[in-house]
């Protein structure tokens, strides 16, 4: 893509977004909990940790494909569920999931998706992997599952790390709403930012597709997404809700959002598949680990009887190869390819995963492992603090 040639990583892409969006909309993207320590922490984290390359090893042939979820992709990464991508750009979660089923990798669509389940699945034919959030009208999770299998969804995972609303001062300092409105505060930011606003009028309509048929929250009325949230999802959901939606299920199915090795043991016994180490991008709890942190003391306690998957702070090729390193499966992220899909839709999200995977051909080759089987642990080690 001519227009993305000076675009050499993930992480100028934040640069594009940020220019692309009006203030409240790319705060939203870019933001965290209370004092974004876990936030920062999240990708910072990969700097404890060293590789260690092996030599004088043909590595003419790099094969990066894997196998999560009963699936093969083409990478160990794929893109993780995020909400209202339609506040981002006019192709929203369809530019995603076409972009995703392109690199022959996996697309997660959010109960909180501006783009329906049945909708992505007739887009695209590549993975999809379906998020749920439990509301207080549980009756929604069984539909929400019957609808995945009509839909051809090939896996389901279940976010469990938002019992209530995490405290996002961003979205409050800029006046964030769904659907998004102008506020004293950003009026001008809405106004230079022409091109989203021109697409708006172009392309108009908001709604949280899955559960519009279900609920009056953001018909006819302004409301931010973490009064939704606490208006609409319930704190109630234990180990036992956990339990029937796999049975009802009845295929891969990920845990998202834990992170000890205690909760990582009640995962295998209530009989998940996976498990997506994560604190929600630091936008709920602030203060805990990051997700490269929990990887070896959860294979540890688990040992390989389920998939480790890192969501968290992953931005660069090595930060995949560490992960992997550690005992995780695979990696996936959120934010970089928002970043994309604000910078220009589904191409835009078509060049992270370019870089990505260029990224970690690259890598693989310099480490002298020449398939994510021949990654392990000798290959990184914890960095030497004198």
């Amino acid at each position: 893509m001519a227009r993305f040639d000076k675009v050499t990583n993930v992480m100028q892409f934040r640069e594009g977004a940020k220019r692309a969006l009006p203030a409240p909309l790319f705060h939203y993207i870019d933001g965290g909990g209370d004092d974004e320590w876990t936030l920062r922490r999240n990708t910072d984290a990969f700097d404890d940790y060293e590789l260690m390359p092996r030599y004088l090893i043909d590595v003419a042939d790099v094969d990066l494909t894997t196998k999560i979820f009963g699936t093969e992709i083409s990478m160990p990464i794929f893109l993780s569920p995020t909400g209202m991508s339609r506040l981002f750009h006019h192709e929203k979660e369809i530019g995603a999931a076409r972009a995703a089923a392109s690199f022959k990798t996996m697309y997660s669509l959010s109960t909180v998706g501006t783009t329906s389940i049945e909708d992505v699945g007739a887009a695209t034919d590549g993975p999809k992997m379906f998020q749920i959030y439990v509301f207080k009208d549980k009756g929604l999770a069984r539909e929400f599952i019957q609808r995945c299998k009509a839909a051809g969804f090939t896996s389901l995972c279940l976010t469990v790390d938002l019992p209530i609303a995490g405290n996002r001062e961003r979205d409050v300092h800029w006046g964030m709403s769904m659907p998004p409105k102008l506020s004293p505060r950003s009026l001008a930011s809405f106004l230079y930012h022409f091109g989203w606003a021109l697409n708006l009028a172009k392309n108009p309509g908001f709604e949280l597709a899955n559960v519009s048929d279900r609920t009056e929250a953001l018909k006819g009325q302004d409301i931010s997404l973490m009064e939704y949230v606490n208006q609409q999802l319930t704190p109630s959901v234990t180990w036992d809700d956990v339990g029937w939606m796999i049975e009802e299920w009845g295929g891969p199915f990920a845990i998202k959002g834990l992170q000890s090795p205690d909760d990582a043991k009640r995962a295998v016994d209530v009989g998940a598949s996976s498990i997506m180490i994560s604190n929600h991008g630091g936008r709920q709890l602030d203060g805990v680990p990051a997700p490269i942190d929990c990887v070896a003391p959860m294979r540890d306690a688990i040992g390989n009887r389920l998939e480790l998957i890192v969501d968290g702070g992953v931005r660069r090729g090595t930060h995949v190869l560490k992960a992997l390193a550690l005992g995780a499966d695979a990696c996936s992220f959120g934010r970089p390819y928002l970043y994309g899909l604000a910078s220009g839709g589904q191409a835009g999200v078509e060049h992270v995963l370019k870089l990505m995977r260029a990224e970690l051909k690259r890598d693989m080759m310099m480490m002298g492992w020449r398939s994510i089987d021949e990654v392990q642990k000798s290959g990184v080690q914890r960095r030497f603090r004198g």
